[in-house]
C-alpha cells in the first residue's frame, strides 16, 4: 500500500497542487506499519496531471490539506482515496493517525 502525501518544509502542504515534493509511504498493511518512504518531485502543476501521475506511482491513499472537487473526482477514477482537511504535520505522523484511524480531518482547505 503507498500513501503520498504533498510536502512542503517537511510538512504537509496545504494545497496539494503547489507542494514541493509528494512523500511517498509505502506501508504494510497487515502491521500497518511504515516500510519505506520516497521523495518525488511531481510534474508541473496543470489540471488533471497529478491524479494521472499518482495513479503511476501505484499510490492508494492521498492525505492532503486541500484539494479540488474536480481533483477529487480524478483521483477517484484512478481508485486513489483520497484524505482532506489534514493538519499541517510531518509524513509519517500523518500516515501512522490514518492507520490507526485517528487523522483529525478538518475542512477541506481548497476552496476550487
Amino acid at each position: 500500500m503507498k500513501i503520498a502525501i504533498p510536502v512542503a518544509n517537511e510538512k504537509l502542504c496545504m494545497h496539494f497542487g503547489h507542494c514541493e515534493t509528494f512523500a511517498v509511504l509505502t506501508v504494510d498493511p497487515q502491521t500497518k506499519k511504515i516500510t519505506g518512504r520516497e521523495n518525488l518531485v511531481p510534474p508541473p502543476h496543470e489540471p488533471g496531471v497529478l491524479p494521472a501521475w499518482l495513479g503511476e506511482q501505484k499510490v492508494n491513499v492521498i492525505i492532503a490539506g486541500g484539494m479540488g472537487q474536480r481533483a477529487q473526482q480524478l483521483f477517484a477514477e484512478q481508485n486513489i482515496q483520497v484524505v482532506v482537511g489534514a493538519p499541517a504535520e510531518a509524513p509519517e505522523a500523518l500516515v501512522e493517525t490514518y492507520l490507526a484511524g485517528t487523522l483529525q480531518s478538518g475542512a477541506n482547505a481548497c476552496d476550487h
